[in-house]
């Protein structure tokens, strides 16, 4: 069991569990659908519960988001980090309301908020985990988002996993040639800190290696035309000429907002808790 836990905590686990997330390797139900109505589900979903206050609304709009999230196939560490983020942040919420001399109706108005920010959260994860780069990329273009963004997104993505490659370069070099404290100190504070500063100090080499990393690139895009490319009408065109909006794509966006009205619906027959 210990070697397991080990096992899952690694850094090359990290490392993988990034790159599943960053290229939507995981499949699940958004991955097969149209990147453009991807987004529009995720806008959706995502802008529902800012529209109300009333708590059997926002239950229902998080189970929903759970649903997506469970059919998406969200990885173990992004939603690790979405439960951690979200209870921490419920915990400090609670004890700011109780410290500043907060009552229950300050705790039921920051349970709403933290179910908003819960859905929210959750149909980003289910969106942008079934979107690889070149999908992301090309539903902006389509949107007739700016050109540089669209490749900024593309780029971004693609940079991902070579600066976690050569984060872990540096860091297994600065500790293969540094001495570890004498001695680990009360709790081993000593190893703590020792760690921490190495981890920090990593970055400094990778931003001189992104730096020349970006120019590299830019030079190469440049002399393949990209920049004519984006701009030029047929360029566009036969870049996008693979999207295609499928009766399925339209039928999950329907049921979502089918389901987003029956909770809107729901709510005002049976109203847990209203703010105003």
């Amino acid at each position: 069991m210990a070697r397991k836990t080990r096992d899952v905590l690694s850094v090359e686990w990290v490392r993988l569990e990034l790159l599943r997330t960053a290229y939507a390797t995981r499949g699940g139900l958004l991955a097969r659908m149209d990147p453009r109505m991807v987004l529009l589900w995720y806008v959706l979903l995502a802008a529902a519960p800012w529209l109300t206050h009333n708590v059997t609304v926002l239950i229902g709009l998080f189970v929903l988001g759970a649903a997506s999230v469970v059919a998406s196939r969200v990885g173990p560490l992004v939603l690790g980090l979405f439960v951690f983020g979200l209870t921490t942040d419920i915990i400090a919420l609670f004890a700011a309301s109780f410290f500043f001399g907060g009552d229950w109706n300050t705790l039921a108005a920051l349970a709403v908020l933290n179910l908003k920010i819960g859905v929210m959260s959750m149909a980003s994860m289910a969106a942008f985990i079934s979107l690889d780069p070149e999908k992301l990329s090309d539903a902006l273009l389509a949107l007739r988002a700016p050109e540089l963004l669209a490749f900024g997104v593309s780029y971004g993505y693609r940079m991902l996993p070579i600066l976690v490659d050569e984060y872990i370069t540096v860091l297994e070099g600065m500790r293969l040639r540094s001495a570890a404290p004498a001695s680990r100190g009360l709790l081993g504070w000593r190893t703590v800190l020792h760690w921490s500063v190495m981890s920090v100090t990593a970055f400094y080499p990778i931003m001189l290696n992104t730096a020349k990393n970006v120019r590299t690139t830019v030079e190469a895009l440049e002399t393949r035309g990209f920049t004519y490319a984006a701009h030029n009408p047929k360029g566009r065109t036969l870049r996008l000429a693979h999207l295609k909006v499928r009766g399925f794509d339209v039928a999950v966006v329907l049921t979502t907002l089918a389901l987003v009205v029956l909770a809107f619906a729901i709510g005002v027959e049976y109203p847990l808790y209203r703010i105003g």
